[in-house]
């Protein structure tokens, strides 16, 4: 062993304990950094492209309700798609109420294809439109605007109980879809800051709704409300971790 050799050497076992010590802090440092980056944002798929990875999917019954009212049409929703080919998230982007409650059901339960990129799999989000179309072997026409006539007989819904804190600061307005079991099935924000959407969103899963009735059937129906989110968590404390209410 030569001269530089033996001087490397000897600083080293010297420096053993710092050696190690710089080590597992590299370490460290590096998990971290690994840990910390964010997460990607999911792929964007056209509607065609989106349709192209569908592997099953169910068709949704038809409301008899929007049957008997002559209601029909397409239903949009916007779906987030995991990595392995489930519908992690489902959201109505337009539509009649009855219909769309049917469509979300059935939607949430579709599986596609996965989606790889030169990484592997990833998720994407896409658009779906859900065609309810009335199919009559008689010729007479169906009536003019079914849905205004229906809007005259529904009673809408009503917030029960809304344990979201204090009601003043920072609001967000959503459209909530409320089910016919008072539970709200989905929400589309309508104003308010997009940093405050998902604790919105959060928060209204908590409330409870009288459903809206068509005669005394209760129906599916929209319910545009104000969410209060600002003091929401400091107020109501800890969230419970079942249900994610306070």
């Amino acid at each position: 062993m030569n001269r530089r050799s033996n001087v490397v050497c000897e600083a080293a076992r010297h420096a053993g304990v710092w050696t190690l010590a710089a080590g597992c802090l590299c370490a460290a440092l590096s998990a971290k950094a690994q840990t910390s980056r964010p997460a990607l944002a999911p792929e964007r798929l056209d509607s065609k492209a989106g349709a192209k990875l569908l592997k099953s999917h169910d068709r949704p019954e038809y409301p008899s309700v929007a049957k008997f009212n002559f209601i029909q049409g397409s239903v949009r929703l916007q779906v987030l798609v995991s990595p392995e080919g489930s519908v992690r998230e489902a959201h109505v982007i337009a539509g009649h109420p009855i219909l769309a409650a049917s469509a979300l059901r059935t939607v949430r339960r579709w599986l596609f294809r996965p989606f790889k990129t030169k990484d592997g799999p990833t998720s994407f989000s896409t658009l779906v439109d859900v065609i309810f179309s009335l199919q009559t072997k008689k010729l007479a026409p169906l009536p003019s605007h079914p849905e205004e006539y229906l809007d005259r007989q529904v009673k809408p819904p009503e917030i029960l109980e809304s344990p979201s804190g204090p009601s003043d600061g920072e609001s967000v307005r959503l459209r909530v879809l409320v089910g016919d079991k008072g539970q709200a099935i989905d929400t589309k924000p309508l104003s308010g800051q997009p940093a405050h959407f998902a604790t919105a969103r959060k928060i209204v899963s908590c409330w409870t709704f009288r459903p809206a009735r068509w005669g005394s059937l209760p129906i599916p129906w929209y319910l545009d409300v104000d969410v209060p989110v600002e003091g929401w968590v400091a107020a109501r404390g800890p969230t419970d971790p079942q249900s994610g209410c306070p």
